[in-house]
């Protein structure tokens, strides 16, 4: 078993995987920038180390410090959590080469699935169904425009290595095609270092459910059920819950099993994530796969009653997965809301002093705090402070027990996006199950009312 761990990461997520490491009994070692000196996951590890400066390149970026710290602080191991260095296959490798743990999969299948179109064409042999388009990265936008004639707009144009909604557009027409490209091509280059775009047919008005999944190296594999995520603005998810309300039994069995078979034709192994589009037919289509912990992984872990960070630890330290799919439980519902220092109309990230935080306290609700009273929230990281995860014996009562707990939370002193979470929790076609991925843009009016 993994003795030491040095996470490379900070806020919420560090703070839950020292969490585990505690109940494992594993030493944990935070790294922190200058910017979080004072952040509340550095003083819950066992040890702490200034990692640089408060931009990302001079601190979580540093693959080099980190190194250093995990031999000074003697550490077998490596969790990256998410973001940052997490899906940098070149980091993973370098770990192997210092004698570290890397905690997640294979650097090679990092790599291919860090690509888009690559993990696109990967899964397509797998027999995985993907969305109609083009499987390489287009020569020029000439020939998106000509792909898009054949596929029938709309069409989405995306980046090839992009993440987080960068460098994805939509395109009505053959005009507004052409006047995207080159911007979205500039924004990928600038934020991937990688301006391949491709092109695929926009799945109009879907959901957006991805499928947990968890493999040994010994060749055991399952699905931790779904998630669902189509609740986003600008391609960036807000609400989460499991499991989706829109799945009948068969389709939730139906992607389960796919994704499993294309994980294993891969030879992945550790914690992932298949994203799909699901249609109002309920055909599904495969989008991308996130080879890390995702940030909505305790809705899955409250329904299955699985610590996802101790089974990512259990894998890298050579363990066999301890149950088969048919003992996975799937017990009540739970959703997730993500909490941001942003303001709730304009979105612009509000950095600042928190002056006052109350979160309320019930056994049905778990919190997952970036932040405490009196935190700094600086402008050098993304504004997700808090998660706010609860649980209800079904939907509806998950949902009312959301909605009190919203009117219940506390921030002051910065301006965060919980009017537009209440805002969402109390619509009546949240409640009722519409949740598709123009939902904000439907219901919810630029001036933060809704409709």
């Amino acid at each position: 078993m993994i003795k030491k761990i040095l996470i490379a990461n900070r806020g919420e997520i560090a703070s839950r995987i020292v969490r585990t490491c505690r109940k494992m009994g594993i030493a944990s070692v935070a790294v922190y920038s200058e910017a979080d000196k004072d952040a509340p996951y550095v003083s819950k590890a066992d040890e702490a180390f200034l990692l640089g400066g408060s931009r990302v390149n001079e601190s979580y970026l540093n693959a080099t410090k980190i190194f250093e710290i995990a031999k000074l602080a003697n550490c077998d191991a490596v969790h990256p959590g998410y973001g940052f260095l997490s899906e940098d296959a070149n980091f993973a490798r370098k770990c192997a080469k210092e004698d570290l743990i890397f905690i997640g999969p294979h650097p090679d299948v990092i790599e291919k699935m860090g690509n888009k179109v690559a993990a696109r064409k990967l899964m397509e042999l797998t027999g995985l169904p993907v969305v109609p388009g083009l499987s390489r990265p287009l020569i020029n936008s000439k020939e998106a425009v000509w792909e898009a004639g054949k596929i029938g707009y709309p069409v989405m144009l995306k980046a090839a290595a992009g993440g987080g909604g960068i460098g994805m557009q939509v395109a009505n027409d053959e005009v507004e095609l052409l006047k995207i490209y080159e911007g979205n091509q500039k924004r990928a280059l600038m934020f991937f270092g990688n301006g391949e775009m491709f092109i695929e047919k926009l799945i109009e008005n879907p959901r957006h459910i991805e499928i947990q999944v968890l493999a040994d190296t010994f060749g055991h594999s399952v699905y931790l059920w779904e998630r669902e995520c189509s609740i986003q603005r600008r391609h960036q998810k807000v609400f989460e819950e499991a499991p989706s309300p829109f799945l009948d039994n068969e389709t939730r069995e139906a992607m389960g099993d796919a994704a499993v078979k294309a994980i294993e034709t891969i030879g992945y192994y550790n914690a992932g994530t298949l994203e799909f589009l699901v249609d109002v037919n309920k055909n599904f289509y495969f989008l991308e796969m996130n080879t890390r912990l995702q940030v909505e992984h305790p809705v899955t872990e409250e329904i299955t009653g699985l610590d996802l960070v101790e089974q990512q630890i259990r894998i890298a330290s050579g363990e066999q997965l301890a149950f088969k799919q048919e003992e996975i439980p799937r017990d009540g519902h739970s959703i997730e809301v993500r909490i941001y220092a942003e303001d709730p109309v304009t979105f612009f990230p509000s950095p600042g002093k928190i002056t006052e935080l109350k979160v309320p306290q019930e056994d049905y609700i778990r919190h997952e705090l970036a932040v405490h009273n009196r935190s700094v929230v600086s402008h050098f990281y993304d504004p997700m402070i808090a998660k706010l995860i609860v649980k209800g014996s079904s939907r509806l009562q998950a949902i009312q027990r959301l909605v009190e707990a919203l009117d219940l939370y506390k921030v002051e002193g910065i301006k965060t996006n919980l009017p537009l979470l209440r805002q969402i929790a109390a619509h009546e076609k949240y409640q009722q199950g519409e949740t598709t991925t123009d939902f904000i843009e439907t219901y919810i009016k630029k001036n933060g009312t809704t409709t």
